[in-house]
């Protein structure tokens, strides 16, 4: 039951995380593209530059959970590294560290966004900007969506560490 819960919300972030970085790509053809025109024909785009940034925004979002079910988040944890810790120490401080910092922070971050993403999609939020972008209200619901990606991934590590202190095997 609880390999099936893992396995389920990894395949759910690695989907989304590998889709996420086809965004990579098509960020630096975007950007490639505004400053030709840019500074080739003196021909800029307000939309073109907002887009640049959403896109950016998405990878980021998308990418953490993605990031932390490939453990390639950063660590500030010189313990962690030491070749003296045992992998249940490891797994100890991994549920310490997501019990008492990601989904703590994470929750924090949802129930603060609501609100702000909630008006977004009241207005149907757009760029202020003349010929700007007219559909900021997804972007600002992406912060959502990302976050309860992150906490859904912090619970699958937080289930593949139990496993390892109770001595099963969590692959």
């Amino acid at each position: 039951m609880i390999k099936n819960i893992i396995n389920s919300i990894d395949i759910l972030n690695e989907t989304i995380g590998r889709a996420a970085s086809w965004l990579v790509l098509a960020m630096v053809l975007l950007i490639c593209y505004d400053v030709t025109m840019r500074y080739s024909f003196h021909q800029g785009s307000v939309a073109l530059q907002e887009l640049e940034w959403h896109l950016f925004a998405l990878i980021f979002l998308l990418g953490s959970a993605y990031t932390l079910k490939h453990n390639n988040h950063v660590r500030v944890d010189i313990l962690y590294q030491s070749q003296y810790l045992s992998n249940k120490h490891r797994a100890l401080i991994n549920i310490l560290g997501i019990l008492l910092f990601l989904i703590p922070f994470c929750v924090l971050i949802l129930i603060t966004t609501w609100p702000f993403v909630e008006n977004a999609y009241y207005y149907l939020e757009g760029s202020p900007d003349p010929g700007g972008l007219p559909y900021r209200y997804l972007l600002k619901g992406s912060i959502l969506v990302a976050f309860t990606l992150l906490i859904l991934q912090g619970v699958a590590e937080l289930l593949r560490n139990y496993l390892i202190l109770t001595k099963q095997d969590p692959s």
